[in-house]
């Protein structure tokens, strides 16, 4: 697996077998960085990457532009992964990484960093973690006023967001489903 576009574009992502993990595949992850792209969220972003996995979404977005990543991956094997492509792909001054769940993560996160700009959730398929994750990154303050949520979800997975957000487009890739999320108003 290698990033996309940017200025780590084609190095190599280490994805170890044996690991359960399921990195996005490069179709899925340029639709949703078209997505992100065509509504300049990524350029000098704070990104969240939630579930990262070995850092398929996360890396990707650091690759065009963002500014600082934070990802969270409660696997300790995968976390390590995740660490050394983080290096591998000289990110180390611009990204963060978390053994912890998504849950403690947000917990440990509120009040003690700004919100984040983009939030990437890509959690396992069909096990309902979105709706709490969603309610908690409101909650917590988490997003910043304007700020997206993308999801990546099985395409029978219904999301129904929480007051706070708004739909912006779903997009099918595959057995997946994109959802962008805007933080609104209504979330305050």
């Amino acid at each position: 697996m290698r990033l996309i576009a940017g200025e780590a574009k084609g190095r190599r992502l280490r994805v170890p077998r044996g690991l359960r993990v399921r990195p996005s595949g490069a179709r899925l992850r340029e639709s949703a960085f078209g997505i992100l792209e065509h509504r300049d969220a990524i350029s000098g972003s704070r990104v969240l990457d939630l579930f990262a996995g070995v850092g398929a979404l996360g890396l990707e977005a650091l690759s065009r532009g963002a500014a600082h990543l934070t990802a969270v991956e409660k696997e300790r094997d995968v976390a390590r992964v995740l660490s050394e492509n983080v290096t591998h792909c000289g990110f180390q001054d611009r990204a963060e990484v978390r053994t912890e769940s998504a849950r403690r993560a947000l917990e440990s996160l509120s009040g003690r960093v700004p919100a984040f700009d983009l939030v990437l959730v890509d959690p396992p398929y069909r096990l309902g973690l979105v709706p709490d994750v969603l309610a908690d990154l409101l909650r917590l303050g988490l997003v910043a006023d304007g700020g997206r949520v993308l999801i990546e979800h099985a395409r029978d997975e219904s999301v129904a967001p929480p007051a706070g957000y708004e739909v912006e487009v779903e997009r099918r890739c595959g057995d997946s489903l994109l959802t962008l999320l805007q933080r609104t108003d209504s979330a305050a």
